[in-house]
């Protein structure tokens, strides 16, 4: 059955699909061209803001949401490699690519707080505040976003396009309910965008966690669950 380890080697399997997201030179180029957009941002950022601003928080934000934008291709491609093969286990797949996700958002963290150290700073409440939160938020953002490239790229058969829709989808929702004034409140609890915003920023209440679950639900657990039934229905003797 999909999902299934009855071998109980699920740790090889795993380690197998994080060689596979860097398994050719383009996978490669596309992981380099992420952690170099990264460093430019942290570095941009940092010199860019006033130094009343030069918080972790100003520097960390555009960092991980440029390199969310990339973060889901690799979800799309791991995602349509096993579409394409004889492989039954989606389990492994989806922890490689949270674990890369999780990789990439420790990196942008890293390179942010090196930025952020590396320039005089007047915040006044200093440019270390909600550190913790930042790098517990940077993680949650990256992972959700790269769930949303698995379950896209379960679900569309063209690499290009899923890669696309990863894009597309999550702000053109978010775009289209702030258009009408009636359901701009919903965007907090349908579309990532306004909890990323929270999470990086470090600035949490108790509705911004209940939103941010909401949409982890939605885009991260909802859309895997949606493209793992439609691949057992391409396999039914599998299931």
């Amino acid at each position: 059955m999909i999902g299934d380890d009855p071998s109980g080697r699920l740790r090889p399997a795993i380690l197998a699909e994080l060689r596979r997201t860097v398994g050719t030179r383009a996978r490669r180029r596309l992981l380099a061209i992420t952690m170099v957009i990264g460093v430019v941002a942290a570095v941009g950022v940092a010199l860019g803001v006033p130094p009343a601003d030069r918080t972790i928080a100003a520097v960390v934000t555009p960092v991980q949401l440029l390199m969310s934008v990339t973060v889901p291709f690799f979800g799309v491609l791991l995602a349509a490699d096993l579409r394409r093969s004889d492989r039954t286990r989606v389990a492994p797949m989806l922890l490689a690519a949270v674990a890369l996700a999780a990789g990439v958002a420790i990196f942008g963290v890293l390179v942010s707080v090196l930025a952020t150290a590396g320039v005089p700073s007047d915040a006044p409440q200093g440019r270390w505040q909600h550190l913790g939160t930042i790098v517990l938020g940077s993680v949650l953002v990256q992972g959700v976003a790269q769930l949303v490239g698995t379950g896209l790229g379960l679900l569309v058969r063209s690499v290009i396009l899923g890669c696309i829709a990863t894009i597309v989808i999550p702000l053109g929702l978010w775009f289209l309910l702030g258009v009408v004034p009636a359901l701009s409140p919903a965007q907090a609890w349908l579309t990532p965008f306004p909890s990323v915003q929270h999470l990086l920023s470090g600035e949490m209440t108790p509705v911004s966690w209940a939103q941010w679950f909401v949409v982890a639900l939605i885009w991260g657990f909802g859309l895997n669950a949606v493209g793992v039934l439609r691949l057992r229905r391409t396999r039914p003797s599998e299931s």
